[in-house]
């Protein structure tokens, strides 16, 4: 198992993080047996490789302290992403933030058609959300070709997304969501006044 280079050697080995060393030994030589390059029927010369490093590691104190580290680190990510995943309520939210990212790129290209585009950093500002969030949303918004990157390397609404809004009968309760830039020749999000806005749907049809 590996995640940003990360290998589970206690995984590798097949044993419990609080194996003891005569149990490392044991399942070592069992796994370097049957996967050296040497054994025609089960030879995994890369897999090998990674077992004899996991050894190395988890042998030597020193070296098994720094890496328990690490693995404590991994594994406080998987159970956190896990913990998210099987709640229900840490969602909530997602597709609020959706419409409103498509919302403010809507009211941009229709305010501004000469200057359409937002930048993800303005629009993490002004929807307050976390920028590797935004990330997420923007990808998603992207895939479905309801937004577009810009030559200048800001996010404009597509015509699919401007029919996904209408469709979805966007209705803004202020018609100064977004201000007139100060310079429109370097257009920002700065003026962008936050305001409510509520669809007569809750969630998009996937």
């Amino acid at each position: 198992m590996s995640e940003n280079g990360f290998v589970d050697y206690y995984e590798l080995l097949q044993v419990s993080s609080n194996a003891d060393i005569d149990t490392i030994e044991r399942v070592f030589r069992h796994l370097a047996k049957k996967l050296h390059p040497d054994n025609k029927e089960t030879a995994d010369s890369e897999k090998f490789q990674q077992v004899v490093e996991a050894h190395r590691t988890l042998t030597n104190a020193e070296t098994r302290a720094g890496y328990d580290v690490k693995y404590q680190e991994y594994w406080n990510r998987k159970w956190k992403v896990a913990s998210e995943a099987s709640d229900r309520t840490a969602f909530g939210d997602d597709w609020e933030t959706r419409e409103s990212l498509l919302s403010l790129l809507y009211v941009q290209r229709r305010r501004e058609p000469r200057h359409p585009g937002l930048s993800d950093f303005d629009m993490s500002r002004l929807l307050g959300k976390p920028f590797e969030l935004v990330e997420f949303h923007v990808w998603y918004l992207k895939a479905k070709n309801w937004v577009e990157r810009l030559d200048t390397g800001q996010l404009a609404i597509s015509a699919l997304g401007v029919d996904q809004v209408e469709k979805r009968k966007l209705r803004l309760r202020n018609d100064n969501l977004l201000a007139a830039p100060e310079d429109a020749g370097e257009k920002t999000a700065t003026q962008v006044q936050r305001n409510y806005l509520c669809f007569q749907n809750a969630d998009y049809k996937q």
